[in-house]
């Protein structure tokens, strides 16, 4: 039988609502111990683990637990249901697990072959006016978002202002995310590392109020992953390489994807329906079930 997160939670609702009050402490315990069952079947690992075809590796930082490409992939397409991705594998604190309603953030991990990255635009960039053109390009994207029936969002702004660092090649930034079907709104935490041949993407996922503690992380989590020898950024070679068709402020911004179609961002962006979802399983479960959970 196929599960997900919500299917469990509303057939185990579904039940409680037929009954007595005294049933919805046996039904909330029932869906507690259904929810620890899947979580005990993830294998996590530590230490020094390979990415993709050897392309990079991590060293999963201490107090966190890295979940492989398959159960990654298993967890985002079969109980979050998203579309299938070519995750690399995810990152997640080691006091929380996937299925937790406790606030916490994912980190998820996948690798973009769009080519090198020229980055001779970092320095010049206007991060006032970037943010104009991403919340006019967030806006007029809605239109296409609210007929497919997807939920509208509003750019709220930097939660944190993008910085590039240019010995490291490595790029950061966070957007406030507003969704039309939730009361709170959405972190997304965006960790860019260049390569030869492409980048790296890191997207941690929460709400708001998880934005200090990955703050805190945030230094470790962009030094435990490097390219490895024959990726890195500075074995460019312009004469077999790919040139990227965008610099860092298109990656920033996201315009690159939208040529890809609107299915495809979904795709990408898989962290906005992972954040629907879980906002809903966490709303219902207060209600039904109370502060406890």
């Amino acid at each position: 039988m196929k599960y997900t997160i919500l299917s469990i939670f509303f057939c185990l609702l579904s039940v409680s609502m037929l009954g007595q009050n005294d049933s919805l402490q046996l039904n909330s315990e029932d869906y507690l111990q259904t929810i620890d069952s899947i979580n005990k079947t993830f294998q996590y690992q530590y230490g020094k683990i390979q990415l993709g075809n050897n392309i990079a590796c991590i060293h999963v930082p201490e107090g966190y637990k890295f979940l492989n490409a398959g159960q990654s992939n298993y967890l985002l397409t079969e109980l979050w249901e998203n579309p299938p991705s070519e995750v690399l594998g995810m990152l997640f604190r080691e006091d929380n697990h996937p299925l937790s309603l406790i606030p916490s953030y994912a980190v998820g991990i996948t690798y973009s072959k769009d080519g090198y990255i020229n980055d001779e635009d970092a320095k010049e960039i206007d991060y006032d006016e970037l943010l104009r053109e991403m919340k006019k390009d967030t806006k007029n994207a809605n239109i296409e978002r609210s007929e497919n029936g997807y939920p509208t969002i509003e750019l709220i702004g930097w939660a944190s202002e993008p910085f590039y660092d240019e010995v490291s090649k490595k790029l950061h930034w966070a957007k406030e995310l507003k969704f039309s079907n939730s009361e709170n709104n959405t972190l997304n935490y965006n960790i860019r590392i260049l390569g030869r041949k492409g980048y790296i993407n890191l997207n941690a996922v929460g709400n708001m109020e998880t934005l200090p503690q990955f703050q805190q992380d945030a230094e470790k989590i962009l030094a435990s992953i490097e390219f490895n020898n024959g990726y890195k950024y500075r074995e460019f070679n312009p004469n077999i390489d790919k040139l990227a068709s965008y610099g860092i402020g298109g990656l920033i911004s996201g315009k690159v994807l939208a040529k890809a179609g609107f299915f495809e961002l979904i795709e990408k962006f898989w962290k906005v329906i992972l954040i629907v979802t879980l906002g809903i399983v966490a709303l219902f479960a207060k209600k039904i079930f109370g502060s406890k959970i």
